[in-house]
């Protein structure tokens, strides 16, 4: 899992920000980096500025190293916006902050949406292009949306989260999409087996997905056609046709369907939950949390 900005990040921020007299104190398919063309309301920052800043932020710290990942004019166009993978000895976190028009300040955080309906955008979004394996009445009031990588241990944790939210919640819909990650090495792969299992019907999809989440250890991008193609019959599918429908650029075109979907909602890793729109990124939060967000919306409707 990569997520963007974790706790530890946002204390190595401040600290590094602090003033000097203060004691200092987990890929997306991300983009190469690449500064945007022109604009006349905010200054896009170059990968050398942006290396050099990271520098002098981060510089002190021998076992921190980090990849400009993209510089892109942000969701507000006043701003521009820079994601960078992070590296320590406490893992991997995609990091974004945003840099003002004069290019002398950066804000650190999660942009959201807002509004009197913030989550129109996103639930109209996935209304129209979450079309990936489904349970639940078409009909419901809510639809909850998961954005997953099968090789990614946090999705697995994540699961019984999952499982108990919809056992709670019978009437709800719930959709899953692939966002397999570019630093894991047979999620791609594994996203088109389920892709293709998923097109099988049944319930061979739902079991395949447990499979491969149980058998994550075992998997490697040298075993993987053989461990995968044996999970998707165990699930009920047939392993020979799985294993070709999987490697057909038909197939492939629509697991990047599903990354671009992601991606286009502000999908910047790992599990990532939508409930009617409402974007959550942090499956640590406690279940019942989460079920009072999904009571809250069936009230409000669709």
């Amino acid at each position: 899992m990569l997520r963007r900005l974790g706790p530890w990040l946002i204390a190595l921020f401040l600290a590094a920000a602090a003033p000097a007299q203060k004691a200092p104190a987990d890929t997306v398919h991300a983009r190469p980096a690449q500064a945007a063309g022109p604009r006349s309301d905010a200054a896009i920052p170059s990968e050398e500025t942006v290396n050099a800043f990271m520098k002098k932020m981060f510089g002190n710290d021998a076992q921190m190293s980090w990849k400009v990942q993209s510089i892109a004019p942000a969701e507000d166009p006043g701003l521009a916006k820079v994601t960078v993978l992070m590296s320590s000895p406490q893992g991997q976190q995609m990091t974004a902050f945003y840099v003002t028009p004069d290019g002398k300040h950066a804000v650190v955080g999660d942009m959201i949406p807002f509004g009197a309906d913030p989550f129109a955008a996103a639930r109209s979004a996935l209304q129209r292009g979450a079309k990936g394996p489904a349970r639940g009445p078409a009909s419901a009031p809510v639809e909850i949306v998961e954005f997953s990588d099968l090789q990614c241990p946090h999705c697995k944790a994540a699961q019984p989260t999952i499982d108990k939210l919809l056992a709670e919640e019978p009437q709800a819909r719930f959709v899953f999409q692939n966002f397999p990650l570019a630093s894991h090495n047979w999620a791609f792969k594994a996203a088109s087996y389920a892709d293709c299992v998923g097109r099988s019907g049944g319930d061979a999809f739902w079991k395949f997905v447990k499979a491969v989440y149980d058998a994550q250890e075992n998997i490697t991008a040298q075993n993987a056609d053989e461990k995968l193609s044996g999970l998707a019959a165990g699930a009920g599918a047939d392993a020979k046709s799985t294993a070709a429908c999987a490697a057909t650029p038909e197939t492939r075109s629509r697991v990047e369907q599903s990354v671009e979907l992601g991606k286009s909602v502000g999908v910047e890793g790992t599990p990532t939950l939508f409930i009617n729109g409402r974007r959550i990124g942090n499956l640590g939060i406690p279940p019942e949390y989460l079920k009072s967000i999904v009571d809250f919306m069936a009230k409000q409707g669709k």
